[in-house]
């Protein structure tokens, strides 16, 4: 038997179980004295009920909780998903490329019925279904993390263009926006942008740099790019790419750097690697932030492939 196919009486009567009798009450304050009897007669029936059906009808109640929780009046300052009201449909949409089902469920949580829906079309299939699954449990969400994922979304969301330059494609402010992605998600949002909006995609590169996109960079913004970040980091970063890549990186290097480079030979974890790209991602947009590379100057308006 699935949730879905358990009727409201029968929810009611096994949180009734699982809550305990005193906290049920609380909570089902509407019910009158008939059908809070009903309720109590129904959870006996249903003592015997798998702890999987238990489970699934605390999740859904739990979810629909919070939910409600987040949906407070728009005057009240506190409410944690208030910046979406001002995100149209596309930019929630985009917000939400390389992030999990779980994430979309909760985000989908916050919106009207309509622009649920709305959202939903502008999904992937796979997440749609994933996500909607996410929506329908709610599995191992609590304040905390629906809280996490609201501040976050909402920094994100600092870097994402208004609606207009949004629809006419603002290449640098959606590079502003990836930067901040971790390399996972921006590899993700690039690759999808280049299927859906070619053009856009050719403006954005003129702005933003992949990992490997730094290594066709001329010798001196690579030498610049090297020498900000520490040696053990370019070894670890450099980890399992191609040879060629690993020369043509020391090969920009002082001769003293040169000498003291040793390469990770040991097996290391991806996390470890992905660190020290990042650390190196950092370094190129600090020297974007002072002037000291330009990376449309350098690409000259074309794809760095």
């Amino acid at each position: 038997m699935k949730v879905t196919d358990i009727s409201g009486l029968d929810k009611a009567a096994i949180l009734f179980q699982v809550l305990g009798d005193g906290l049920a009450i609380t909570l089902f304050k509407e019910l009158n004295e008939a059908n809070l009897r009903r309720v109590r007669t129904r959870a006996k029936e249903l003592s015997d009920a798998p702890f999987k059906i238990k489970k699934a009808v605390l999740e859904e109640f739990y979810f629909g909780f919070l939910a409600e929780k987040f949906k407070s009046s728009e005057d009240d300052g506190r409410k944690p998903f208030s910046f979406l009201i001002k995100l149209s449909d596309e930019q929630i949409a985009y917000l939400l490329l390389g992030e999990p089902p779980k994430i979309a469920a909760i985000v989908m949580a916050q919106l009207e019925p309509e622009r649920q829906m709305n959202l939903y079309d502008r999904l992937d299939s796979e997440q749609r279904l994933d996500a909607l699954m996410e929506l329908g449990s709610g599995e191992n969400m609590n304040l905390d993390v629906i809280a996490s994922v609201a501040g976050e979304l909402k920094e994100k969301s600092r870097y994402m263009p208004k609606g207009s330059e949004f629809e006419r494609g603002s290449g640098e402010k959606l590079a502003g926006l990836l930067s901040r992605m971790n390399l996972a998600q921006a590899d993700l949002f690039l690759e999808k942008l280049s299927q859906e909006d070619p053009e856009l995609h050719k403006e954005v590169k003129r702005y933003y740099l992949t990992f490997d996109d730094i290594f066709q960079l001329p010798d001196g913004p690579l030498r610049d790019v090297l020498n900000a970040v520490e040696l053990d980091d370019i070894a670890m970063a450099l980890k399992g790419m191609d040879e060629s890549i690993v020369e043509q990186a020391l090969n920009v290097l002082s001769k003293k750097k040169q000498a003291m480079f040793e390469p990770v030979e040991e097996a290391v974890s991806k996390r470890e690697v992905m660190d020290a790209r990042r650390n190196i991602m950092a370094a190129v947009r600090k020297l974007q932030e002072s002037g000291d590379i330009n990376i449309s100057e350098i690409v000259s308006g074309e794809m760095i492939e």
